[in-house]
């Protein structure tokens, strides 16, 4: 019988009981149309003037920001919420401005975070987050959800009494990452291969206008598209890099659901900021790096 390590992963791009759901931290809304306007017949910028950029952000390690480079104009696009003060601002100003016509800088109404909360989840002393999908190795199960819940935190329960133990945690990478691993241990507690009533028959990879929908504990299942590969964002707690970004929304209680097409599970979720109200934009982590960090499958 195979068991998950307790060993550190890498720090680059980055499953659930019947009983527990995964927690979504919220979304960056985006405020400014011009970095998405019809690209001109110009060249784009380099690829190198474009990694120069985003390695010029973030070394400011500026908490509220994230970046990604926008699929039809080619440019970096930074993104700062509204806890970014005007001397930061200026900062990034600075630091893109080394690479002229390389990047837009737009500011977020809100504020960019990891999101936890009470209700139907999974729980660990004082905290709440949803599970995502279930996994294996072996003939061992575990669930995976994210990373800035795990982290710290060693057993999970079905409820705020803290009464029934679902498991432990055996594996977590945030930041860098933003996932995290639990193991059952108690046979009372049922984890079907299933997203709510959705058969899980495995993974698929991100694309951009793919058309996915996230459930979690606070705000159920919404649904939009894929809007951007391999984005960064910088939380209060650190840096997580590699993440699929969308415009689905999210609220407090939903960081650590799943992200699926169909029946094939996408990502964990991670952050951004906005809410279902209103809207937003959420962040994921991609789920085949924590399967292939672990040696696990979904079933």
């Amino acid at each position: 019988m195979s068991t998950v390590r307790r060993t550190p992963v890498r720090r680059r791009p980055r499953l659930v009981a019947s009983v527990v759901s995964l927690v979504v931290a919220a979304a960056l809304a985006m405020s400014d149309t011009s970095a998405a306007a019809a690209p001109t017949a110009d060249a784009g910028p380099s690829a190198a003037s474009v990694a120069g950029a985003a390695s010029a952000v973030e070394s400011l390690g500026v908490a509220g920001t994230a970046w990604t480079v926008d699929e039809r104009t080619g440019k970096l696009r930074v993104l700062a919420d509204s806890t970014v003060t005007d001397a930061d601002l200026a900062r990034i100003r600075r630091a893109t401005g080394a690479f002229p016509g390389v990047a837009t800088l737009e500011r977020l109404d809100g504020r960019l975070r990891t999101l936890l909360s009470g209700g139907d989840g999974i729980y660990a002393a004082g905290r709440r987050c949803s599970a995502g999908v279930n996994v294996r190795s072996g003939s061992t199960y575990y669930f995976v959800t994210a990373g800035h819940c795990t982290d710290t935190l060693p057993t999970w329960y079905t409820s705020s009494a803290m009464t029934t133990t679902v498991g432990a945690t055996t594996g977590t990478s945030f930041p860098g990452n933003d996932f995290g691993v639990v193991q059952y241990s108690n046979p009372s507690v049922p984890h079907p291969g299933t997203i709510g009533t959705v058969d899980v028959t495995g993974t698929a990879t991100a694309y951009v206008s793919q058309s996915v929908c996230r459930r979690g504990a606070t705000t159920g299942v919404h649904c939009g598209v894929v809007t951007a590969l391999n984005a960064t964002v910088t939380y209060p707690e650190g840096t997580v890099s590699g993440l699929i970004r969308t415009n689905i929304c999210a609220e407090p209680g939903d960081s650590g659901g799943p992200l699926y097409a169909g029946d094939k599970v996408v990502g964990i979720l991670s952050g951004g900021s906005g809410n279902c109200a209103s809207g937003g934009s959420t962040y994921y982590q991609p789920i085949q790096e924590v399967l292939s960090a672990y040696g696990l499958s979904v079933y």
